[in-house]
């Protein structure tokens, strides 16, 4: 029986969720991401994305990917946006088609990664996926020029203006970018997330529709918080709830991401699995350290986020 449909608002703070993995396999903890998603949905984010760049996508193969997705649809109390990117248009496709069957409520793609294309290439890209994967739920478009091509102002309009796509995730952590895309909104309403942490509360003030936070997936209570502030306008309990999000991310990109969230996710009691490429003995010692500030770090935190 399929389920009842959920209410889809694309807006407020998104969980870019990791992908639990057995510690001892290295195969997909089935019930790992049930649990976290039952754990996200308590510390009050809107949605979860599941298999973005915090979800290690590219590790996971298409059976894995369709399993989790199908099974986090049955669980998620909050909707769920699924990413859908692959190194090609069929892949991603196919993707869509899984995700879509198993009731995702929204997609997002990257342009292909790896290789990088002209504008006019990702445009056909696009264009195909849309035809491909029809209009039964939104598509968001997701520029992540660290590991795809960069999708340009141009570009973006025009794939807007095609009433195929609901709007588009901003990763680049290039706020002139961002405030164009923000300028481009003004005249064509469409769904704007910011993909950038250290960034996030600048792009919530500015009334960009929601954030999509790789750090959510660790401390939720603390994104969810810090949306509120900036939405009573209670400035200064949004900067010092944004400080502490600075202070996690300084921490975070000492080390390959996603590994920082996996450890918090971990110190927080969920299932995670380490690091699926080895870390030099320094790096590994730092992560120890990391994990003393962590738990240090958490319980004042909480208690910040929950007196907005």
């Amino acid at each position: 029986m399929a389920r009842a449909p959920r209410h889809l608002e694309l807006a407020g703070v998104f969980a870019s969720a990791i992908t639990p993995r057995r510690a001892d396999s290295q195969d997909p903890d089935f019930s790992g991401l049930l649990e976290l998603l039952d754990f996200l949905a308590d510390g009050g984010v809107k949605g979860v994305c599941l298999f973005g760049a915090t979800g290690e996508f590219l590790n996971y193969s298409f059976a894995e990917r369709q399993r989790l997705v199908y099974l986090g649809v049955k669980r998620s109390r909050v909707p769920l946006i699924v990413g859908v990117s692959h190194s090609t248009l069929a892949g991603a496709i196919q993707l869509a088609d899984e995700a879509i069957a198993s009731g995702a409520d929204a997609l997002i793609l990257m342009p292909p990664y790896f290789f990088r294309y002209s504008q006019r290439e990702i445009e056909e890209f696009y264009l195909q996926f849309a035809r491909g994967a029809g209009d039964a739920v939104p598509i968001l478009l997701h520029n992540h020029p660290q590991v795809s091509t960069k999708l340009e102002l141009e570009l973006v309009r025009k794939l807007i203006d095609t009433g195929r796509f609901a709007g588009i995730e901003d990763s680049s952590g290039d706020w002139p970018f961002f405030e164009q895309l923000m300028e481009l909104r003004r005249a064509r309403p469409f769904a704007l997330f910011n993909g950038d942490d250290r960034t996030a509360a600048r792009a919530l003030s500015a009334g960009a529709s929601g954030v999509v936070s790789g750090s959510a997936c660790a401390v939720p209570e603390l994104l969810a918080g810090l949306e509120r502030a900036i939405s009573s306008k209670d400035q200064p309990q949004a900067e010092s709830l944004n400080a502490r999000l600075l202070e996690f991310i300084e921490w975070a990109e000492r080390f390959p991401f996603p590994t920082a969230i996996k450890r918090g996710v971990e110190i927080r009691g969920q299932k995670s699995a380490g690091p699926l490429t080895p870390l030099a003995p320094e790096t590994r010692q730092a992560l120890e350290d990391f994990s003393t500030w962590f738990a240090a770090w958490l319980p004042q935190t909480r208690k910040t986020a929950a007196h907005g």
